[in-house]
């Protein structure tokens, strides 16, 4: 008898293991499912708040001021909001011109750009652009500086919420508000104030032109002391704000 219950003892054995294995994958998939529901229930919300509040920082302001600190300079986020129906014409068109002149007419995605950048990224281990108003839009203001897949993803996600739930006014409005334009500089309001010394909403075609030609690496290139390559791109930019037709945001 005692030989029958040992050998029963190991059955016994493994089904309560694989009923605890059960139990626990069921509250691993319940914990899962609540994260997800949290996530995108606290990210819609995120979206429309900003949709009537402005943003006051961003995850790329407060790491650039730390590595300003890392570097012995002084902490500095220049940062002064202007509104959409403040910012001069020229301002507008010359960042449709110089970032993506489909804007006003896509969801948030250029497909026939990401093609492109897809392409050039198969011969690169750096993550090429391709990236819309709406898109850069959205990694400036809801996520981390970097290049990954994994953020690229999130991006997407963002992107779609704010073509939801934002007119192209208050995707464009944010925009020109959040974007880096040089050290410790964000927005076309301290970009006009400490290049031109005057407000965004008297920039001429040459001026807003230069300021949106260094949107892709404002801390290397000046809209003031341009280099040669700078230059020709301030002149294209001039050149597609012209081609434009009328902007109806």
């Amino acid at each position: 008898m005692k030989n029958k219950k040992r050998a029963k003892n190991p059955k016994s054995k493994r089904y309560f293991r694989s009923m605890k294995r059960g139990g626990i994958l069921k509250l691993i998939l319940r914990i899962l499912k609540l994260a997800l529901i949290l996530f995108f229930a606290l990210s819609i919300l995120w979206v429309l708040l900003y949709r009537f509040v402005n943003p006051p920082v961003t995850w790329l302001m407060v790491s650039r001021g730390f590595e300003r600190k890392a570097d012995g300079k002084d902490w500095k986020i220049d940062k002064k909001w202007i509104d959409f129906d403040d910012i001069s014409d020229p301002m507008k068109r010359a960042a449709v011109a110089a970032e993506d002149q489909k804007f006003l007419d896509h969801f948030g995605f250029d497909f026939k750009a990401m093609e492109k950048a897809i392409e050039k990224n198969s011969h690169n281990h750096k993550l090429q652009g391709g990236s819309t108003i709406s898109q850069q839009t959205a990694k400036n203001v809801f996520l981390w500086p970097g290049r990954s897949y994994v953020r690229k993803g999130f991006e997407a996600y963002f992107t779609i919420l704010i073509e939801l739930f934002w007119s192209k006014k208050r995707i464009m409005e944010i925009y020109l508000n959040e974007i880096e334009m040089g050290d410790g500089i964000y927005g076309v309001e301290a970009a006009a104030q400490n290049y031109y010394h005057k407000s965004a909403s008297d920039l001429n075609t040459y001026q807003a032109a230069a300021i949106a030609s260094i949107f892709p690496d404002p801390l290397k290139w000046s809209p003031t002391d341009p280099s040669n390559y700078v230059r020709h791109r301030q002149y294209l930019i001039r050149k597609n704000m012209r081609r434009l037709g009328p902007l109806d945001f």
